[in-house]
């Protein structure tokens, strides 16, 4: 049978069509139980190019640049800030403590110096360091460099109640123009009762300028950091993107030379690609090379019907209307056959289809009952398996093996769907076609899928069925062999289609 037709017409209104040998006769399915056929969709518009893979990396690589660098950056210019003005805040230090070392109570109960301090700056009026001791109800002493300003301290101002037994340092900006920073200490002398706070203050130009000088630096070396960087990310960018470059060029190099494999060594994390390319390339290939040796072989299979036609119009013989009728025909189940392969590989290409097997070996046994309502056909199984082909592939397949077995065999046919469970092959799905007939005998039973071959001459046909199952099961990736029924004692067709996932 070269195919199982779907149609929409009334089994009462059509009458079956003549049997062939090798099962060719049309099984026509039953109304609703046609496979609905859609109309091509409009192929899909191209898809647009999305941004680039080296601008999503560049802009990547920049982001991570600049926040890397700005939390680094921010956080060494706090470090090396707080250095420079602990270093400034030691020195206050170290003059507050010589300043108390060398301090002594007079006779009169102030507080003079036994030695000279040794910085000159705190004899040079203005020169931006001072020195000032408060206590008691004595007017404050301050450094000649005060001249005739005075410092405004902590301690001084909460009037003894306020005692720093360790330097406490801290900005001022009392003095217009001059910021401050002032390290004081409240001690008590011996020979003496009242709280005493020395302070030294020094102005913080020096300090900002130094503190200036470091972030100028840092703003610099970051920036330039941050731009080597980038340029090494952009040239890492360009250089690993390169092989996506070679293989743009090697498939150029394929359109433009007639090349059908990419042979050029790229990189492991290319390879991949380049070799699923290749399965492509080798799949066209094979598709287009099965295209051209199934139209030949379609052209060759047509040649002779249509040099018998020809030479009958030539001849004017008197039975050329039924020699144009058996032409015609034969014809036709080599076009049926050959479009049923384009069809299954067509379809394999599409996807992954899955079709219940119980579903089509019902839909085809009440077809095929109609040509033979004398036989008998059972159907035994799984009725849960799934293949993975389309259903109309799968009527075209179970409508060939079925009917030929109506045909040639003695009246009873049976189908069972995996038929032994406990060795079920969980890849591939197992189905037995099984008649009572006479059977093939194992000498022929693989020259008889070869186109044409007809073991019964008696009966009208081209033997093309056998040959169409064995095609697209095969395009499937399943297989179909013959062999001796041990319950029915005819021919036994086993199937093997892949499951469904």
């Amino acid at each position: 049978m070269a195919s199982v037709t779907a149609s929409t017409t009334p089994p009462t209104s059509r009458a079956p069509e003549a049997p062939a040998a090798g099962g060719d006769a049309s099984v026509t399915l039953p109304q609703g139980e046609a496979e609905e056929v859609h109309e091509d969709a409009p192929a899909p518009a191209a898809p647009k190019p999305r941004a680039s893979l080296a601008r999503r990396m560049g802009l990547i690589a920049a982001g991570w640049i600049f926040v890397l660098l700005l939390g680094g950056g921010l956080a060494l210019e706090r470090t090396l800030t707080a250095q420079v003005e602990a270093n400034f805040d030691e020195q206050l230090d170290y003059q507050l403590t010589a300043m108390i070392a060398s301090a002594e109570i007079d006779a009169s109960g102030e507080v003079w110096f036994y030695r000279t301090l040794g910085d000159q700056r705190f004899l040079e009026p203005g020169s931006g360091l001072y020195w000032q001791i408060s206590g008691g109800n004595y007017e404050p002493w301050p450094s000649r460099s005060l001249w005739d300003r005075t410092l405004k301290l902590h301690g001084a101002e909460a009037k003894g109640a306020h005692f720093d037994s360790e330097v406490h340092i801290y900005n001022s900006d009392q003095f217009t123009g001059e910021p401050l920073r002032i390290a004081e200490r409240t001690v008590i002398l011996p020979g003496s009762e009242t709280r005493w706070t020395f302070a030294v203050a020094s102005a913080t130009e020096q300090m900002d300028a130094q503190i200036g000088r470091v972030r100028l630096i840092l703003i610099w070396s970051f920036a330039v950091l941050g731009l080597g960087l980038l340029v090494m990310a952009l040239l890492q960018i360009r250089y690993g993107l390169s092989p996506l470059r070679r293989v743009r060029a090697a498939i150029q190099n394929l359109r433009t030379t007639g090349a059908n494999r990419i042979t050029e060594p790229l990189p492991l994390e290319v390879q991949p690609l380049v070799e699923e390319l290749n399965a492509l390339l080798d799949h066209s290939e094979r598709q287009a090379e099965e295209a051209r040796r199934h139209a030949g072989n379609l052209a060759h299979a047509l040649k002779t019907p249509l040099t018998v036609l020809t030479n009958a119009a030539t001849a004017r013989a008197p039975d050329l209307g039924e020699a144009v009728m058996r032409e015609t025909r034969t014809m036709q189940r080599h076009v049926d056959h050959h479009l049923a392969r384009a069809r299954a590989v067509g379809r394999r290409a599409v996807g992954h289809a899955r079709t219940n097997v119980m579903a089509s070996a019902t839909a085809v046994r009440r077809a095929v009952e109609r040509l033979y309502p004398e036989g008998r056909l059972d159907i035994a199984g799984d009725k849960a398996a799934l293949v993975s082909l389309e259903r109309q592939d799968l009527d075209e397949l179970l409508g060939n093996l079925i009917e030929n077995a109506a045909k040639y065999g003695g009246g009873s046919v049976f189908v069972t769907i995996d038929p032994d469970e406990t060795e079920r092959d969980p890849k591939m799905c197992l189905i037995w076609v099984e008649d009572d007939g006479v059977g093939i005998p194992e000498a022929e039973r693989i020259r008889i899928f070869d186109r044409g071959v007809r073991l019964d001459t008696g009966k009208p046909g081209t033997g093309l069925g056998l040959a169409i199952v064995r095609d697209v099961a095969e395009i499937y990736g399943g297989s179909v062999r013959l062999a001796t029924s041990e319950d029915l004692g005819g021919l036994l067709v086993e199937l093997r289609l892949p499951r469904a996932d």
